[in-house]
């Protein structure tokens, strides 16, 4: 099967980083193409490829699939044998439910700490606002209870979904309780995330108001 992953800018696409780090991770072969973010006909490139004329989106033999959740799914169907959710029926549902999870919220944090993959983490902690705190106080909760090194033992989409957040936690050097602390290191020590931080420091675009910060 030909796959082709159509990406932004690894600086900052989280959304973008999840099937890269998944695809990544399981060892499974693709191309990619990055479309910088915000730039002039940015948009309409990627509408060319997906009605939605955002990234990321997977084109598998000329199908293509938008929307990080959908791509997790095919992945998963496609290729039963690579264990994109953990095999127990339980921890699998815990699992899309930690992903829907992540998916639909923890907007306050989002906006809090954009994402800058590139960056070296501040001097100082970043005052959060109360909406904010209660995001990482459930992401604590989250990264706590995973059963280690991963948050279900094995790497699977939960944790490339959450990889994000844990590099925003190590930028913005938010506070966490010592068992969350340890789930959020071995994120961001797998080789996915080296490789994928990597090239974000290689690359040339810079959006300013998300630097600064």
């Amino acid at each position: 099967m030909n796959l082709t992953l159509f990406i932004g800018n690894k600086a900052y696409s989280s959304w973008s980083a999840r099937p890269w780090l998944l695809m990544t991770a399981l060892g499974l072969p693709f191309t990619e193409k990055v479309t910088p973010l915000y730039e002039e006909g940015s948009s309409e490139k990627m509408r060319a490829v997906a009605p939605t004329a955002k990234v990321p989106v997977l084109v598998a033999d000329g199908f293509a699939i938008w929307d990080s959740l959908a791509i997790v799914e095919y992945l998963h169907e496609k290729f039963p044998q690579k264990n994109v959710w953990p095999a127990q029926a339980e921890k699998r549902a815990r699992a899309r439910s930690l992903c829907a999870e992540m998916h639909a919220g923890f907007q306050a944090l989002r906006q809090a700490c954009p994402t800058n993959f590139r960056r070296e983490p501040r001097a100082t902690p970043l005052d959060l606002d109360a909406a904010a705190r209660d995001n990482l106080a459930r992401i604590d909760a989250i990264f706590a209870a995973a059963e280690g090194p991963f948050l279900f033992g094995d790497y699977s989409a939960a944790d490339a979904y959450f990889t994000p957040i844990a590099s925003r936690i190590a930028t913005y050097r938010l506070p966490l309780s010592e068992p969350a602390r340890a789930t959020c290191d071995a994120l961001l020590a797998h080789p996915a995330y080296a490789a994928w931080r990597a090239g974000a420091l290689k690359e040339s675009w810079t959006i300013e108001r998300w630097e600064n910060l």
